[in-house]
């Protein structure tokens, strides 16, 4: 008989999101991640996205996750070699070369239809994890970059692949009927999309794409058998404080002064681990191994030697770990939790664009603040981790 895993401890952690800055650089509320999801440029030129590059990793957060978006050109190579010819460029452009201002950022977790747990570790920040999923694509018919046709063919080839135990999913795209009302009155977002976050339940859905649909709304999901195809049983929108007002854009799902989700990080119920652990032996991405032995005791240390994937010491304190396998199996889950009807129930989705509609010139919306209570890492649970942003 398997006994089910105590819940790991959480701790406020404040995530700033914004999307849709299309070479804007605004200034950034105090925070320990950043979330950015897409429409880096207005059409993806080097130029462009160096500029965004050097703003975000200037930004003070321990980590930053990053995702592409259809104007962001000459990050999808494939569309660029077909279509780049029809735009017109200060010079050209090698996709490649301008990926990497990315990919290969000492501070910046870039996502392309993939996904990484992140620990944070700084000495004065929350010490907190969660899984992060991340896709730059969205359903469209037109010129655009990272696109997929609407059908639902191309459509579950692209969600189904989103893992089932992720916390914070970022697309481009927002899911059908969320916070994705055009301007015109089109619901423009993708149906597939929805049911993938249905399937995974996480606990927040970041995207942007559509400007007039920016702001927030708590999704409480049904999740008995579907037989009217109804994927949701309530739907309350968040009032945003930092409307009309100086105060900023809060929106606070912690337990402290807030009102918390009925939900939780998996890796709460799971063991998660010190993240030196991850690293290769000695230590040589950054992180010496520890010489305390209260701290080494409690550590699985079969862990490393399975952990098929990547990590990555972030320059922000962070560390980055990319799986190359199921992360049951990475994390030592053993089994697939059974969320049953008290489980994942609930899912914020925020469309975080800073640029106003189309239609409306020099518009800009404030980034939002989210404020969630996330599981602390083993090994941080003493008194050196209080501080939360915030506070």
């Amino acid at each position: 008989m398997t006994s089910t895993p105590k819940s790991s401890p959480t701790r406020k952690t404040r995530i700033v999101c914004i999307s849709d800055t299309h070479n804007q650089t605004p200034k950034l509320p105090k925070g320990d991640v950043l979330i950015h999801a897409g429409d880096l440029a207005k059409q993806g030129s080097r130029s462009e996205l160096k500029k965004t590059v050097d703003w975000i990793e200037r930004a003070d957060f321990e980590a930053k996750i990053v995702i592409a978006g259809n104007h962001d050109i000459t990050l999808d190579a494939p569309f660029y070699a077909k279509h780049g010819s029809s735009r017109k460029w200060p010079c050209p452009q090698n996709c490649e070369e301008n990926r990497r201002l990315l990919t290969e950022s000492a501070s910046i977790t870039y996502l392309e239809n993939e996904a990484a747990t992140i620990y944070l570790t700084a000495q004065n920040g929350p010490g907190t994890c969660f899984k992060v999923y991340g896709s730059p694509y969205t359903p469209n018919n037109r010129e655009w970059a990272f696109r997929y046709q609407p059908g639902q063919y191309a459509a579950r080839q692209l969600w189904d692949a989103m893992p089932a135990d992720v916390d914070i999913v970022v697309t481009h795209t927002p899911p059908r009927g969320h916070r994705d009302t055009t301007v015109g009155g089109e619901s423009s977002g993708c149906e597939v999309l929805l049911r993938a976050l249905h399937r995974v339940r996480p606990m927040l859905s970041v995207f942007g794409h559509i400007h007039e649909g920016r702001g927030a709304e708590r999704v409480r999901w049904k999740l008995e058998p579907l037989e009217d195809g109804r994927l949701t049983e309530g739907l309350e929108v968040w009032a945003d404080p930092g409307a009309g007002s100086s105060k900023q854009s809060l929106l606070n799902l912690s337990a402290k002064r807030g009102r918390p989700l009925d939900n939780c990080s998996r890796l709460a119920t799971c063991q998660t681990y010190d993240p030196e652990l991850l690293l290769a032996p000695g230590g040589h991405l950054g992180v010496q191994p520890t010489d305390d032995s209260t701290t080494r005791s409690s550590l699985n240390e079969s862990v490393a030697g399975e952990a098929r994937g990547r990590a990555k010491v972030m320059l922000g304190g962070a560390i980055e770990y990319r799986q190359g396998v199921r992360s049951s199996e990475t994390f030592g889950l053993g089994h697939e939790p059974d969320w049953g009807s008290g489980g994942r129930r609930e899912t914020v989705m925020i469309n975080a664009a800073f640029l106003g509609p189309h239609h409306l010139k020099k518009t800009f919306n404030k980034p939002i603040i989210v404020d969630v209570d996330l599981p602390v890492w083993r090994g941080r649970t003493g008194p050196d981790a209080e501080r939360c942003i915030g506070d």
